[in-house]
């Protein structure tokens, strides 16, 4: 049997895509919890902010430390596996990867040392400045990734000339046309699995009554922030389809199940696409409403999936059934933060071991949901590599043969492995060890941590300072 490398090399790629953004989606949202723990407790001087910032510094540090392993493989596969799409685009990816590199991995390197072993050794405003910028650099970070995929989704501010995408302007180029949504929905995205993921593991240790006063304070955070992010996501969902439709109707159009351009499209809740015959199978649906939802017309006009040629049309059964997992984990998770407010009443809500363990289920539903995403997002625009300018066949590595695709693809798959279980493992070790002991800061070490900054400014001796009775 001979093995095309053009599948192998697109699965290669979307393992490695879809392994690594488990971890950004997470740290995005982690890194601005903590540096609003640290601002809480610079401004309060609670040790329950203290403690919690500290713990959550831990398990972020385990997983940026995934993230950055298993995102480096990414930039070489564009020279192993797409090496005419890289020198095809290199006028335009080339200074925007490096971007986010200097602007953005250089900020989180270099303040994530000062928020992980500064405590205590420089002053209580350095460290608070320090988780600042790290939060800072995760969205610079996502701000320079999100704005080269969706310049592939949606091509702007460049022609392609001779096999070259040359800048005509790099402002259009930089703010494409879907890249303002796209960029909103992630980071949003972000903030909804940092706080279901805290909500989760805070849900956990009610259950088994540890640091409880701690984790109250935690979980209600998380549910307030919880209940007011997932509507808005919805909201912002929404602007983001029309802003595909407008764009790419035939993505639209394979997330609907929608084959022939009409009206009065219904919403379907259930079908089996079949691109052979182009119909659906078994369909169950709801009349008219995706026509409503994507026109704000009950009769409006929706483009269909024949519009494009069948070598044009992307997987639909995969985006069909990609966007519904998305779609109906959000409806879930709005659920959840509504059940959140309801049981506030009396405090309910934080004994209430049904909630607490449906929390704890609920940790995992946004890196699935984020993983649909990205599958009706990078599926959905089949077979184009720049949508609508090269195709996945035109950017691959012409000298690359399916052996040599399948090799590097298990490769991938068993180191990334080793990488998944080392760190589920540490992560494992840090939530069972937990926050650090109960302890009032020394008066001698809140004061020194108060002093300005200076070259003499030395870690504080704990054992040479006074006690509390002298």
């Amino acid at each position: 049997m001979e093995l095309d490398p053009l599948l192998l090399s697109r699965l290669q790629f979307a393992f490695v895509v879809s392994f690594h953004a488990i971890f950004p989606v997470f740290t995005i949202g982690l890194a601005s919890y903590i540096a609003l723990l640290h601002g809480l407790f610079y401004r309060t001087e609670n040790p329950v902010w203290d403690r919690l910032a500290q713990f959550w510094t831990q398990v972020f540090a385990v997983v940026f430390g995934m993230g950055v392993v298993s995102g480096i493989v990414m930039s070489f596969q564009f020279g192993t596996n797409w090496s005419h799409f890289s020198q095809a685009a290199a006028n335009f990816l080339g200074p925007v990867l490096s971007y986010e590199v200097v602007t953005a991995f250089f900020l989180e390197a270099a303040f994530l040392g000062v928020l992980l072993f500064g405590r205590g050794k420089v002053p209580q405003g350095v460290h608070l400045f320090a988780a600042v910028m790290v939060a800072l650099g995760t969205f610079v970070s996502s701000f320079w990734i999100l704005s080269a995929n969706s310049w592939m989704q949606t091509p702007a501010g460049t022609v392609l000339a001779d096999g070259h995408f040359r800048v005509t302007d790099w402002g259009e180029a930089i703010f494409n046309p879907s890249f303002p949504w796209r960029f909103a929905h992630m980071v949003m995205a972000s903030f909804l699995t940092g706080g279901f993921v805290v909500a989760g593991v805070s849900a956990w240790y009610l259950l088994i009554g540890r640091d409880v006063a701690a984790n109250r304070r935690a979980l209600s955070m998380c549910l307030w922030l919880l209940l007011v992010l997932t509507p808005a996501q919805a909201v912002i969902g929404d602007f983001h389809g029309l802003n595909t439709l407008e764009h790419q109707p035939t993505k639209v159009a394979a997330m609907e199940g929608n084959w022939q351009t009409q009206a009065n499209v219904p919403l379907l809740l259930f079908a089996w696409p079949d691109r052979a015959a182009q119909t659906n199978h078994f369909e169950v649906g709801i009349p008219s409403l995706a026509s409503l939802i994507l026109t704000h017309e009950a009769d409006g006009v929706v483009p269909g999936i024949g519009e494009a040629p069948p070598e044009e049309q992307p997987p639909v059964w995969l985006v069909f059934w990609a966007f519904r997992v998305m779609v109906g984990l959000g409806f879930l998770m709005i659920g959840v933060a509504l059940a959140g407010l309801w049981l506030r009443r009396g405090g309910r809500v934080y004994a209430h071991r049904g909630f607490l363990q449906l929390l704890r289920v609920m940790s995992v539903t946004p890196f699935i949901a984020v993983l649909a995403g990205w599958i009706v997002t990078e599926t959905g625009r089949a077979p184009w590599l720049v949508y609508g300018l090269m195709s996945h066949a035109e950017g691959l590595t012409p000298s690359l043969t399916g052996g040599m695709a399948l090799f590097t693809l298990v490769g991938y798959v068993l180191v990334y492995a080793v990488v998944f279980w080392s760190g589920l493992y540490y992560l494992t070790r840090v939530v069972r060890q937990g926050m650090l002991p109960e302890s009032e800061p020394h008066p001698e070490e809140v004061e020194h941590a108060k002093r300005p900054f200076s070259a003499a400014h030395a870690p504080f001796d704990r054992d040479a300072a006074p006690t509390w009775k002298e």
